[in-house]
């Protein structure tokens, strides 16, 4: 079922897209394109392929939850912009 131009010129003013006539007949031959794509797909067999979420088997991996070594202070404010007292000092973002 191809789409008219005047569902063309419907789309285009609910979209508020100012187009030239070529550009409504341009816009009208890449929409028909697509739905000539989708139809391509509706009739592909797909009887006996199980469905999936995913494209390729997804597999959560899971790192153990291990306790570490903490950064020395000073190597964690070694990069800071600004720290005071061995502590990151950031800019306000509240106002009074």
């Amino acid at each position: 079922m191809p789409i008219s131009l005047d569902e063309v010129r419907h789309v285009a003013r609910l979209a508020r897209l100012d187009l030239d006539e070529a550009e409504m007949l341009a816009l009208q031959g890449e929409l028909n394109a697509l739905i000539g794509h989708f139809t391509d797909i509706q009739n592909v067999n797909v009887t006996g392929v199980e469905p999936t979420s995913h494209a390729v088997n997804m597999n959560n991996v899971w790192a153990e939850d291990e306790a570490d070594d903490p950064f020395a202070r000073d190597s964690a404010l070694r990069n800071a912009p600004m720290s005071r007292a061995g502590l990151f000092v950031v800019p306000t973002i509240i106002e009074d």
